[in-house]
């Protein structure tokens, strides 16, 4: 799984990357502290793995609504308010919880969906149950039936399609993990951009979700990053490529915490205006299959790795160009925005 979007670009300029196999242009004569933003092609789901991942969605959204709000829901059905009807739907509830997260966590869902199928039939068997029980309320009873009808139609539709005959990605993805490229203009020579970035024990400076990098011997360098419910993960990383002012490369190694693997370019910028930044990473997130469901959620909240990334890297340009990462109080809280003031 990777995280890749569209190409984007925010604050003005055009893209220095193509869409299709991120073949490099000159970058257009834009002021220096434009800011570029950018990310590998997405890979263009067919309609048949969009289905699927409507299916996940509307699989958890339901099974949340079973779990925390039992009781109404079993009134929209129509179910009488009962102590064990209320347990009942709660199990109902995690089924349907467990099978979206297995359809949205695999790249092959098909063994989910068919369990969607099952779990459709087995709750035509119960509202048929319900209709026939005079105390309840059979006009709800009836259009849950035949909303649940509908559901079991496209499941049944999706389990098909992509059990027979998958649509490929446009944009072959990488097996498992995430893969975010950005980019920025800095307003500072090559040389001194390569340079503070050159020194890793830098990046936790502007680098918010690091703790730690100490550089351990030439070319090897150990980093200490925060991860959730106050816990951290560590790794070892080589340096793989270094090329003075221009490219820095480097992967993780050993039995790390989180596999990961980059690069960062440094290209000037048209007229000796500063620096291009680019930055290439694919890194594992911790956690497994839980982990990559995370990602998705995430992004929901607009949360993704690549956002992070960019924040990062606006931060990497405030600390070179202003010498410290300047906030304003809307970076702290929501609301109307509010004067920048230095960070404290």
């Amino acid at each position: 799984m990777g995280t890749v979007e569209s190409g984007t670009l925010q604050q003005g300029g055009t893209s220095d990357w193509q869409d299709a196999g991120a073949t490099r242009r000159q970058p257009s004569r834009r002021s220096a502290t434009t800011t570029r933003t950018y990310q590998q092609p997405r890979a263009q789901k067919g309609p048949n793995e969009q289905l699927a991942d409507f299916l996940g969605w509307f699989s958890i959204g339901l099974g949340l609504s079973q779990v925390l709000m039992p009781r109404v829901v079993a009134k929209i059905c129509g179910i009488e308010n009962s102590d064990d009807n209320t347990s009942l739907m709660r199990a109902l509830g995690v089924r349907e919880l467990t099978s979206g997260v297995g359809i949205l966590a695999n790249k092959k869902p098909t063994p989910w969906l068919w369990s969607r199928v099952a779990g459709d039939v087995m709750d035509l068997a119960l509202l048929g149950n319900v209709a026939r029980n005079g105390e309840n309320h059979r006009g709800r009873t009836s259009f849950a039936i035949a909303n649940v009808l509908s559901v079991l139609a496209l499941d049944v539709l999706a389990a098909q399609q992509i059990g027979s005959s998958p649509n490929a990605p446009v944009v072959s993805e990488p097996e498992d993990g995430i893969h975010v490229r950005k980019s920025i203009t800095v307003n500072k020579p090559v040389e001194a951009v390569y340079n503070f970035w050159h020194d890793f024990e830098n990046l936790p400076r502007f680098m918010r979700h690091l703790e730690s990098v100490t550089v351990t011997s030439d070319g090897r360098s150990h980093w200490v990053a925060k991860a959730p419910a106050g816990k951290s993960v560590e790794w070892d990383a080589i340096t793989t490529r270094d090329v003075p002012n221009e490219l820095i490369a480097w992967r993780s190694e050993g039995d790390a915490d989180v596999y990961n693997e980059g690069e960062v370019r440094f290209d000037p910028y048209p007229g000796n205006r500063g620096t291009m930044v680019h930055v290439d990473l694919r890194y594992e997130p911790p956690g497994g299959i839980a982990g990559r469901v995370g990602v998705k959620l995430a992004k929901l909240f607009r949360r993704e790795p690549g956002q992070e990334v960019q924040d990062d890297l606006f931060a990497f340009k405030q600390v070179l160009e202003v010498g410290e990462i300047v906030l304003s109080d809307s970076t702290v809280r929501k609301g109307m925005p509010h004067p920048a003031q230095p960070e404290r």
